[in-house]
């Protein structure tokens, strides 16, 4: 498989503490914030265009000329267009401002199987099926599960959709000294060599119906539970996802 690109960031501890601010995080974050302002204020004015849209559509419902009926087609796709637009914003907000993390310690097979569960309907239709192996006593790791389960879900998803034919996502629990690692597997078409460098990168996507924020979101997830993330793939044969987590602090149950 080809090098993995590894995304490191310094460990953080579960307690509520607060590590010196890097050089440059004030203008990012506040950057971020007015970013996100920027794009509410948008959302206001495609949900305005939505909702008049729909009542427009409504005029054309009993559609009978052929101009209506094209007015009505014309109606539909702005109004799927406004649709798309809307996801993406949710979207980027969703990516440009991470609520504050409510962590505590759990077992990682806790997450992994609420996941599981959730995707299990739609994946085993298309074929895909899902496993899960988990090292015997795996530590505690300290998760806002929301959030976290946010960021794995994105990864399935991914997979899920990499394998169109079906095939077999697989999910690992293991040690590695003093860290957790969840490898995320898939069975699929794999990532283009000349991709792998951008894989976390905003807005980068392969997909005709991706915004390519799904990754960036799961990395930025990631590096807020003070953790690491990496990807090995070889076309043709699938995807590895590994993150890498602290284990919790204190006494393992």
């Amino acid at each position: 498989m080809n090098d993995p690109a590894v995304l490191d960031t310094p460990a953080v501890p579960c307690e509520n503490t607060c590590a010196d601010p890097a050089p440059g995080a004030a203008e990012a974050t506040g950057i971020a914030e007015l970013a996100a302002g920027f794009i509410h204020e948008i959302k206001n004015h495609i949900g305005t265009l939505s909702l008049n849209l729909q009542l427009l559509a409504e005029d054309f419902e009993r559609a009978e000329t052929p101009r209506e009926r094209r007015a009505l087609d014309r109606v539909s796709r702005l109004s799927g267009e406004c649709r798309k637009l809307l996801d993406l914003s949710n979207d980027f907000l969703r990516f440009a401002h991470l609520r504050e993390l409510h962590m505590r310690p759990v077992e990682l097979e806790e997450v992994v199987s609420r996941m599981i569960d959730f995707l299990g309907p739609t994946a085993t239709p298309r074929g895909v099926e899902i496993k899960w192996f988990s090292d015997p006593d795996l530590p505690l790791v300290c998760l806002d599960c929301d959030l976290f389960e946010q960021g794995l879900l994105n990864l399935m998803l991914n997979a899920e959709q990499a394998m169109p034919e079906g095939g077999t996502l697989t999910l690992i629990g293991r040690t590695d000294g003093g860290r957790v690692l969840l490898d995320v597997i898939d069975t699929g078409v794999g990532i283009d060599p000349g991709s792998m460098a951008k894989v976390f990168r905003p807005f980068h996507t392969t997909k005709p119906d991706g915004n390519g924020l799904g990754l960036a979101t799961t990395r930025k997830i990631v590096v807020a539970h003070g953790g690491t993330i990496e990807v090995q793939s070889a076309p043709g044969r699938g995807t590895k996802f590994t993150i890498a987590l602290p284990t919790a602090p204190g006494p393992q149950s």
